[in-house]
């Protein structure tokens, strides 16, 4: 088995995915590409249409080109790894596939997708499959996604297609402001990363939407026949403190674990070796007797509270639980690791996009795109000034006309609401400033426009109207070398207070 194949299926139907569009599907419906279950061969089935089959299936191309539908993730995340499976498409399979990938609104419409304007990037060139097989394939690609377009060469059936890869949720809203989470789900990001066992049903099963639906859609390991007990470990979405905690064990009722423990750590991007290895671990939930096909919630119970990175769900001795739900809300440093890594995987057109609004200089959100990943948001600011200092007066420039003049809403030249918005909360002094006050700072920016040739740059955030004005007819007695560089400092200030901003500090 491939590594990446142990990682969750982001187009998972019980996570949302769907198959959006096909330009044919004649002979199979294009909904049978994301089946849970393995496809089957029904030896005497057929339709009106020919021969019935499990998967997707156009008919015979007759004129150039090529067949392909479009895929929404159930969950945007980064792909790992992708799996085309042909099973018992021998005469019938695609000579060829490849894989696009996009960033986009999660109920975007197919005629959207297909638009000039959005932007698809290859994840898995025109590469060769063979016929009833598994085609494993590895990605390579740091960037979050929410749709792909499955390309087939020139026709021909996919039984199945699985896209394994890591959850990353929007964290721009999630857990905003302390608010009580699940910080296990796979939605919100959290991970089920090892297990003792899993030999009937798979760890991932764990943390799952909703509740399960069988015995089958749980984590179940086999009966154990000697000593010792099993577990199961979850990175948890961030570093969180935990309020309350569920363990459900719907739907196992002769094969229940007797009692369970959960404990925590913080040990933020450990290993899991070294977590095992690791003794700072802490009782969350002492050991605690269970009972078949029931939910059982624990509050009061809890022993620590946090904050932890990971968790480790211990059973005793062994047996089957559906759900684990921990829910808690993220630290402040959690919540800010998290928006530091959406930044880092965003594509590189979103994320120069989302940069330009913190600096209106081009080169400058572009180098900074290109800088990534960062660790943290101290990584973020320093770079951010490294690749300021770095760039010329035309670029300075560029992001001084960003702005608008001071007492005044419109930038030389447009930018996103965002930046308006920021913008006019920096400049929030200027609301309550009397007549003559705004009038002196019109006539101000029309004599500093003169002398310099670009707009007055001041850092507005915490300042007056009156505090702006004095700097004003303050600066505009500067050579214009040292007035360019006090300008292009004020606008360092300004983009890290955006950047802060950005990521939700």
């Amino acid at each position: 088995m491939s590594d990446f194949q142990d990682l969750v299926d982001l187009a998972a139907e019980k996570l949302g995915g769907a198959v959006l569009y096909a330009n044919d599907d004649f002979f199979a419906p294009k909904e049978s590409l994301l089946k849970p279950r393995a496809a089957v061969f029904l030896e005497h089935e057929y339709t009106d249409r020919g021969k019935w089959m499990d998967g997707w299936e156009s008919r015979r191309r007759r004129t150039p080109g090529h067949d392909w539908c479009l895929i929404r993730l159930g969950l945007p995340g980064i792909v790992r790894g992708v799996v085309i499976d042909t099973a018992f498409f021998r005469g019938n399979y695609p000579d060829h596939a490849s894989i696009e990938a996009c960033a986009a609104r999660a109920d975007a419409s197919p005629d959207e997708l297909c638009a000039p304007e959005t932007r698809w990037v290859e994840l898995l060139p025109r590469s060769a499959l063979r016929g009833d097989s598994k085609n494993l394939f590895p990605i390579d690609s740091p960037h979050r996604f929410t749709h792909l377009r499955l390309n087939i060469f020139p026709d021909g059936g996919v039984a199945r297609l699985r896209v394994h890869g890591e959850v990353v949720p929007d964290w721009r809203t999630l857990g905003r402001g302390g608010a009580e989470i699940d910080v296990a789900a796979v939605e919100n990001g959290g991970q089920a990363i090892a297990c003792s066992d899993m030999f009937f049903g798979v760890r991932h099963n764990l943390i799952m939407p909703g509740r399960a639906a069988n015995m089958g859609d749980g984590w179940e390991t086999k009966r154990r026949r000697g000593p010792g007990y099993d577990w199961s470990l979850l990175q948890l979405a961030a570093e969180a403190t935990l309020s309350r905690v569920e363990v459900d064990t719907n739907h196992f009722k002769g094969n229940y674990p007797d009692t369970c423990m959960i404990e925590g750590i913080s040990a933020a991007g450990a290993s899991v070796d070294e977590l095992g290895a690791r003794r700072e671990w802490r009782e969350i939930l002492p050991r605690t007797k269970l009972q078949p096909h029931t939910r059982h919630l624990y509050d009061v119970e809890l022993l620590d509270r946090g904050p932890f990175t990971h968790a480790r769900l211990n059973i005793y001795p062994d047996g089957g639980v559906s759900r684990l739900r921990l829910l808690g809300a993220l630290t402040r440093e959690g919540a800010l690791a998290r928006r530091v890594y959406r930044l880092d995987t965003l594509p590189r057109e979103e994320a120069e996009a989302e940069l330009f609004a913190c600096c209106g200089a081009r080169a400058w959100a572009a180098a900074m795109s290109a800088l990534r990943p960062f660790q943290s948001l101290a990584e973020v600011l320093s770079a951010a000034d490294v690749v300021w200092r770095g760039l010329e007066r035309t670029d300075w420039l560029e992001a001084f006309r960003a702005h608008p003049r001071i007492g005044e809403k419109k930038a030389e030249e447009g930018r996103d609401a965002r930046a308006q918005g920021w913008a006019e909360k920096e400049q929030s002094g200027v609301a309550a400033a009397a007549a003559e006050t705004l009038a002196a700072l019109a006539e101000g920016n029309r004599a500093y426009h003169e002398r310099f040739g670009y707009i007055f740059i001041v850092c507005a955030t915490g300042k007056s109207a009156d505090e702006m004005l004095a700097l004003l007819r303050a600066r505009l007695d500067d050579d214009p070398a040292t007035e360019l560089g006090i300008a292009a400092e004020e606008q360092r200030k300004i983009t890290r207070i955006r950047l802060e901003k950005l990521l939700g500090s």
